[in-house]
């Protein structure tokens, strides 16, 4: 029987952001489920959410909207695996995403580059824009879910 897969994102996870426009388009607008709200970056590239989990899970996929124009056309992957590694966890690469330049919900299934990185159970999670749709480099998310398994 396949596990079923849920939302990764909640009340514990913590949020980080590369910057923020302003605090009216904060980084704790990215998941509070509101069509509304948004987290605007700053101008410049890269630009990064970055998420922290509780305990360790394995991600499938990530749906996420943009605004169109504002959108992170080049997104890099990364996890921080569980497993420990002599100096400590190292951000690793896991696959690359390349959402379109629109104002709709995406989704995007998160497939590893590397063989080693299959079901691997990571405490972060990094979206890693290289490159913006903006001339500026601005990258506006309205919102982010990732879904997948909370091993038990």
């Amino acid at each position: 029987m396949a596990e079923e897969w849920r939302s990764l994102i909640d009340e514990e996870t913590k949020v980080k952001v590369s910057s923020t426009l302003d605090k009216s388009v904060g980084k704790k607008y990215l998941t509070d489920g509101s069509p509304e709200t948004c987290w605007t970056s700053q101008q410049g590239t890269p630009q990064y959410i970055q998420l922290s989990f509780p305990a360790p899970v394995i991600p499938k996929r990530v749906e996420v909207t943009f605004q169109g124009g504002f959108v992170g056309t080049r997104c890099s992957v990364e996890v921080l695996p569980s497993v420990k590694q002599e100096g400590g966890a190292k951000w690793r690469v896991f696959t690359r995403i390349y959402p379109e330049d629109v104002n709709r919900k995406q989704t995007f299934d998160l497939l590893p580059a590397e063989p080693d990185l299959v079901d691997c159970r990571t405490e972060g999670l990094k979206f890693v824009f290289e490159e913006s749709s903006d001339f500026f480099g601005r990258v506006t998310v309205y919102d982010l879910r990732v879904l997948g398994v909370i091993p038990s």
